[in-house]
């Protein structure tokens, strides 16, 4: 699947996008973003707070809770604000 990265999540890891392939245990948006945040410093960095962390599945917004299963596209946002 491939993973984007958007914002201040983007700046942390230093790239856009890249194709993944997450273990098996790895079921819901919120167990990716723990896997995603031991794969590296700069990973860690980027998800250092994973609750703050929003997800969406080809391109929907979805909890963490939200299974990954046949997903080709998982987008992380940090918190959004604007006016």
């Amino acid at each position: 699947m491939k993973a984007v990265y958007f914002a201040s999540v983007r700046e942390r890891i230093g790239k856009s996008e890249e194709v993944v392939s997450p273990p098996p245990g790895v079921i819901t948006a919120g167990d990716l973003v723990a896997w995603l945040a031991g794969l590296g410093e700069t990973y860690a960095h980027a998800f250092d707070n994973p609750k703050i962390i929003r997800v969406a599945i080809d391109r929907h917004h979805v909890k963490h809770d939200a299974l990954i299963a046949g997903a080709r596209e998982i987008a992380f946002f940090p918190p959004m604000t604007g006016g």
